[in-house]
C-alpha cells in the first residue's frame, strides 16, 4: 500500500520505547500497567514495527512479533496512536508486518484481538480452523 504520508520501518532502532511504553500500559486494554522494564525487555526479544509521520518523524504506531524467523509467529502489541486512526496507518503498519515475515518464510502467525478482527482479516487472518486443538497457559 502506498502511503506518502506515513513511514514503515521495521528497525528496532526506529521505535521510540518511551512513547510505546506510555502507550501500552495506559491506553492497551490488555498491557494496562506494564513496567517499562518488561516492556523494553519484551522490545529486545521480539522483531519491532513502527510507522511514523513522513512530515515530523513521529512515531505513530507500533507493533512487536515473537517469532523464531522460521516456523511461527505470534503478531502483539499492535497500537496506533488514536490521532490517526481510521487514516490507513493500521493497515500499513499490518501490511509491512506481513511482507516482512512472508520473506522469512514464516508459515504460521497467530494473533489475539477484541477489536480488529476485519483488519486483519485483510490480510489473511481467520479464526483458528481447529481451536479446539489450541490450548494456552496464563499467570495471574
Amino acid at each position: 500500500m502506498l502511503n506518502t504520508d506515513h513511514l514503515f520501518s521495521n528497525d528496532t532502532a526506529d521505535v521510540d520505547r518511551g512513547l510505546v511504553h506510555a502507550w501500552l500500559s495506559e491506553q492497551a486494554y490488555w498491557a494496562l500497567g506494564r513496567t517499562r522494564e518488561a516492556q523494553d525487555a519484551a522490545i529486545d526479544a521480539s522483531r519491532n514495527y513502527s510507522v511514523r509521520d513522513a512530515g515530523t518523524g513521529e512515531q505513530v504506531a507500533y507493533a512487536r512479533v515473537v517469532t523464531d524467523a522460521t516456523t511461527f509467529a505470534w503478531l502483539c502489541d499492535v497500537f496506533v496512536s488514536p490521532d490517526v486512526r481510521g487514516s490507513g496507518v493500521g493497515k500499513l503498519l499490518i501490511e509491512g508486518v506481513v511482507a516482512d515475515l512472508d520473506a522469512l518464510g514464516v508459515r504460521r502467525t497467530l494473533l489475539a484481538t477484541a477489536d480488529a478482527h476485519g483488519l486483519y482479516a485483510q490480510y489473511g487472518f481467520e479464526p483458528l480452523a481447529e481451536p479446539s486443538r489450541w490450548m494456552g497457559r496464563g499467570r495471574v
